[in-house]
């Protein structure tokens, strides 16, 4: 899994600070997409060391950490959410393009679902098809809302 680049946000998981990596090589190729680059099949590999190294050097500036992407590399997702829960405190989420849930929800704190339909707008947008959901001990609460105002 190869990722192109991350950055700190505050808008993509409501009352999160969030390390974003934006993961390439997506499979969905959203019409209207903000970042076709990512379908391409570039950037640096994505590995423990080097998400090792990302989360010392912002650990101290961020409470989550939200992988962009890797539809492609579903195991890999849930390996990586897997070692963050294990291995620090930070919360943990994913933006997928897919209709369906990763199938270790003990590993994510948010999933977001739902491939990009310009018609229907993003999060922010109240017709939107994706959703954010919110999981606590296997519960998911829909807290798409959250973005509206």
């Amino acid at each position: 899994m190869k990722f192109y680049n991350y950055d700190i946000v505050f808008q993509e998981i409501p009352d999160e600070t969030a390390l974003a990596i934006n993961l390439t090589n997506c499979p969905n190729r959203c019409d209207g997409c903000h970042s076709p680059h990512l379908w391409q099949d570039i950037g640096q590999e994505l590995t423990e060391d080097v998400l090792r190294n990302l989360l010392d050097k912002y650990r101290q500036m961020i409470t989550c950490v939200c992988l962009m992407g890797g539809d492609g590399q579903r195991n890999e997702v849930e390996s990586f959410a897997k070692y963050i829960r294990e291995n620090t405190s930070l919360k943990m989420a994913w933006y997928s393009g897919r209709e369906q849930l990763p199938s270790n929800l003990e590993s994510f704190d948010y999933v977001k679902l739902g491939r990009y339909v310009p018609a229907c707008g993003g999060l922010k947008s109240r017709t939107t098809n994706q959703r954010l959901f919110k999981i606590e001990e296997n519960k998911m609460e829909d807290i798409t809302a959250r973005f509206w105002k």
